[in-house]
C-alpha cells in the first residue's frame, strides 16, 4: 500500500493510480481533478473543492466530490479536519500541523505539531490515550482580536 510520504507533487497522481488499481478501482478524470484541487487549495471544504473542480469540469457535482474525498481518505491520500462549526476541510495526508482557530475573526493559523508533545506524553502516561496531533484544531482568540490590557503592555 502507498504511504503518505509517496505523495510529492510529481508522484501523487501515480500513487493514486497505483492505490486505486491495487483495490480494483480505476483512475477517473474526476478523481484526478479532486486530488489536484485538494493540493492547490491546501485546506478546503468539499464545496470549495467542488467549485475548483467545476472550473475544469462543470458537470461534476458535490455528491461526486464527497464520494471521491471519502475514497481518498480511506486509502490514505487526504485527511479531514474540523476547524469549528460547519464542513470539515480536506488537505493532503502529509500536510501535518495544529490548526489554531480564532473564535472572533475566524482566522486559521498553523503551528508545529511538536507544540503538542508535552500534552501527548501526559495523555499517554496518565490515561493511555495516543494523541494524533497532526489532526487537531484548537479554538481561541488570535493576537489581533485579543483585547489588550495595560498589564500586557
Amino acid at each position: 500500500m502507498d504511504t503518505p510520504s509517496m505523495l510529492d507533487p510529481a508522484g501523487g497522481s501515480s500513487a493514486l493510480r497505483r492505490t486505486l488499481h491495487q483495490r480494483g478501482l480505476r483512475m477517473t478524470p474526476q478523481r484526478q481533478l479532486v486530488l489536484d484541487a485538494v493540493r492547490e487549495l491546501g485546506h478546503a471544504t468539499p464545496e470549495q473543492i467542488c467549485a475548483q473542480v467545476q472550473r475544469a469540469a462543470p458537470a461534476v457535482n458535490i455528491t461526486t466530490i464527497y464520494r471521491t474525498l471519502d475514497l481518498m481518505e480511506r486509502i490514505g491520500l487526504v485527511r479531514h479536519t474540523h476547524l469549528g462549526h460547519g464542513a470539515p476541510t480536506y488537505s493532503e495526508q502529509e500536510h501535518e500541523h495544529v490548526h489554531l482557530v480564532c473564535h472572533s475573526c475566524g482566522t486559521v493559523t498553523e503551528a508545529a505539531t511538536d507544540l503538542m508533545d508535552d500534552l501527548a506524553e501526559r495523555l499517554r502516561s496518565e490515561i493511555g490515550f495516543e494523541l494524533d496531533a497532526s489532526h487537531i484544531a484548537l479554538s481561541g482568540t488570535c493576537s489581533d482580536c485579543r483585547p489588550t490590557s495595560p498589564e500586557l503592555s
